[in-house]
């Protein structure tokens, strides 16, 4: 059974979208060329119909091949599957999910990181309030 995320993708159909974001316009074949491991080239066809199907892709004719593209941005997707993690995850409290994300990374951030994400968090805290 395919593994799915929050959002009801599989590991398969979300790496298919990340190429697609990448290059704004993908054919099957560009993305057997990107996914070395893919099972077979029917099995990138039968991905790229199913994410058009759940209304993530559209296509066009080119010659005898489909051009897939995505149906919303990226920005868009990544806001959408962010709502989706904080509702299930986080009972939509940015407090709780930037805790969990900081407890993750506690290693791995720097002073420059803590400056950074201080700033991010005063420019918002001003736009809000101005």
């Amino acid at each position: 059974m395919a593994e799915k995320n929050e959002s009801g993708l599989s590991k398969r159909e979300r790496q298919v979208m990340e190429i697609v974001y990448q290059r704004r316009e993908v054919s099957a074949q560009d993305v057997w060329n990107e996914i070395p491991d893919f099972p077979s080239y029917s099995a990138v066809r039968s991905v790229l119909s199913v994410l058009e199907e759940k209304g993530l892709l559209i296509h066009r004719m080119e010659g005898k091949k489909y051009i897939y593209s995505p149906t919303i941005s990226h920005k868009r997707a990544m806001r959408s599957a962010v709502k989706q993690l904080m509702s299930i995850y986080f009972e939509n409290s940015l407090e709780k999910a930037v805790s969990a994300m900081l407890e993750i990374h506690t290693g791995d951030l720097t002073d420059d990181d803590f400056r950074n994400l201080a700033e991010i968090i005063d420019r918002t805290r001003k736009e809000d309030n101005g």
